[in-house]
């Protein structure tokens, strides 16, 4: 560990910060349809939109009709993805000849973009074509990535609105969200990466010969599109198989932290966002707090981790850190940063291995997701899902106290726990399920690449990935089988809908309610104390679910490899 190590992160921490306030004013405007600075272009765009789809905008949704509205969205998504790739052989744009995608794999590929995880079973430049790189997954990353944003906003408008019955309108919140805030910046974004050498083209792949004369193909493509939208709207689904290791998706130390800058942006200004509209911005920004400390404190235990290695390196003389599976352009800080910003995210785009990291090094991104996408998390998914653990906060907050809990002026009621609790549990039900199958099923256990804990972490690493819709792999596991195909697919499918389906019903019942003013027994929820209590709360409930799994992977491991045994 070293000072220039923590100046990156320190810098990279106090630049999320300092962008959060001017994007949730910008993002405020947008959803509440007023004026910025780009209506005058975009306003006419939107209004033709509406008046092609059938839409009122003036005209808002019951949270049912809203989720409703959402899934059925999600329906023309899947069979948008499924079509392309089974079609891939006879559309346009394959100049690599690319044959059709396979029917398990299409499946799972499907559910994987349309509900924001973009796992991938397959290498992106070796499987699929132009075309379905375009129309179904770099499509239904702007979409996927929208519908978390306003699914957040419908949230919000239920803390913040007093006796209303409707939450928005899906339609006008999603149009809104890509024309205004996700369109836009990804142009700039594109334009950038393109300055620092990723490739933007419809052209063939190119033919290489190299210094001893042999032929090479090098893959390229509409590249630096899909990364922009990829990385800001949290996808994390790279055009090629290596990801963001791959110099044509992030050449250089500039694009790698301007990536990692993007990961967090959205998701740490819509919690400026929640402050502005419940009418103080301290709300916010306490939020903010609460995944700040659980990010800081797990960007030094990898950072630490990986920085000393293992003592099996150390033996060996090299005593530089675990340099394994890392890129020597971004080093080991800028990796153990990165590693823990897209598993905080929820992003799962990966500029090095996870399986090649320490113990402790590999375990900080996995609870990270276990958590639920909390620590900024997924656009729009990290503040929905920090919410409910806020919820359940407040409510141990009021058992002590023997009163009816409150938060921003709400009544926290039986209903809102019931719901909040539901959507916490089904998470460890599929980590947890899925991957005590899988270590026992023959055909499954035959795709692990190492035995012992190791081989046990990518398995619950992988399922963890898959329910936290975060998309990135631990490596060592080979997923294109007919069982993580459909097992894995449900997972996402589960981790994404069941999860915000009892988040809407919070939505549509707290904006029923009235709002009350704080009193003398209201538990302040702007300082250290609410910071305090929201935190221990998310890392009791984390360590009795998870501790026992954890126990069998990564911590075996490190006990393990101290006494000189690796896997």
């Amino acid at each position: 560990m070293t000072v220039i190590g923590w100046f990156q992160i320190l810098l990279y921490c106090a630049v999320v910060v300092a962008l959060a306030k001017p994007l949730g004013w910008y993002m405020t405007r947008v959803f509440n349809g007023e004026r910025t600075f780009l209506s005058p272009v975009l306003r006419p765009v939107e209004s033709a939109i509406y008046w092609i789809g059938g839409v009122d905008e003036r005209r808002e949704q019951h949270w049912l009709t809203y989720t409703i509205a959402m899934l059925l969205f999600h329906v023309g998504g899947f069979l948008i993805i499924y079509g392309v790739m089974r079609l891939q052989a006879v559309l346009p744009f394959n100049p690599a000849g690319q044959s059709a995608v396979a029917e398990d794999l299409s499946f799972n590929t499907a559910i994987s973009f349309l509900t924001n995880t973009n796992w991938q079973n397959y290498g992106g430049e070796s499987t699929v074509s132009y075309l379905v790189q375009m129309l179904g997954l770099t499509h239904q990353n702007f979409l996927s990535a929208a519908t978390g944003i306003v699914l957040a906003m419908a949230l919000i408008r239920g803390f913040s609105r007093a006796s209303a019955r409707t939450v928005g309108n899906f339609w006008v919140d999603v149009t809104r969200c890509t024309l205004y805030v996700l369109l836009p910046l990804c142009i700039v974004y594109t334009l950038f990466l393109v300055s620092q050498g990723i490739p933007q083209t419809l052209g063939p792949y190119v033919e290489a010969t190299t210094l001893e004369g042999a032929k090479q193909t090098i893959a390229v493509g509409p590249v630096a599109s899909q990364v922009a939208i990829k990385m800001l709207g949290t996808n994390g689904g790279g055009f090629f198989n290596a990801n963001a290791a791959h110099p044509f998706e992030n050449p250089t130390a500039l694009s790698n932290f301007i990536q990692m800058l993007s990961i967090f942006t959205l998701g740490a200004a819509l919690t400026n966002v929640f402050g502005r509209m419940v009418g103080n911005q301290r709300q916010g920004w306490a939020i903010l707090a609460a995944m700040g400390v659980l990010f800081i404190a797990g960007v030094a235990i990898t950072y630490w981790a990986e920085a000393n290695g293992s003592s099996t390196l150390n033996a060996l003389g090299l005593t530089g850190g675990n340099m394994e599976g890392k890129e020597v352009r971004f080093g080991i800080v800028a990796s153990s940063l990165f590693a823990v910003i897209t598993t905080a995210a929820s992003c799962g785009a990966v500029n090095a291995m996870h399986d090649s990291f320490t113990a402790l090094g590999g375990m900080i991104p996995l609870i990270n997701m276990q958590l639920g996408e909390i620590i900024v998390g997924g656009v729009g998914a990290g503040l929905y899902g920090m919410l409910l653990f806020v919820v359940l906060a407040i409510f141990v907050a009021g058992l002590m106290v023997g009163r009816t809990p409150e938060y921003v002026g709400k009544k926290i009621e039986a209903r809102e726990v019931k719901m909040a609790m539901l959507a916490i549990l089904v998470l460890p039900l599929m980590y947890l399920g899925w991957t005590a199958v899988a270590v026992v099923l023959p055909s499954a256990v035959a795709s692990m690449a190492n035995a012992g804990p190791h081989g046990f972490t990518e398995v619950l690493y992988a399922f963890t990935s898959a329910t936290a819709n975060n998309g990135s792999a631990f490596a060592g596991l080979t997923g294109n089988t007919f069982f993580y195909n459909l097992t894995l697919a449900s997972s996402m499918f589960v981790g994404r809908f069941f999860m915000i389906i009892p988040a809407m019903a919070i939505a549509g019942s707290l904006a029923e309610k009235k709002s009350i003013p704080p009193s003398a027994g209201t538990l302040p929820t702007t300082g250290g104390l609410f910071v305090g209590l929201v935190v221990g709360v998310i890392l009791i409930i984390g360590g009795l679910t998870f501790f026992p799994a954890l126990a069998l992977g990564p911590i075996v491991e490190h006990l393990a490899m101290t006494a000189g045994t690796v896997f």
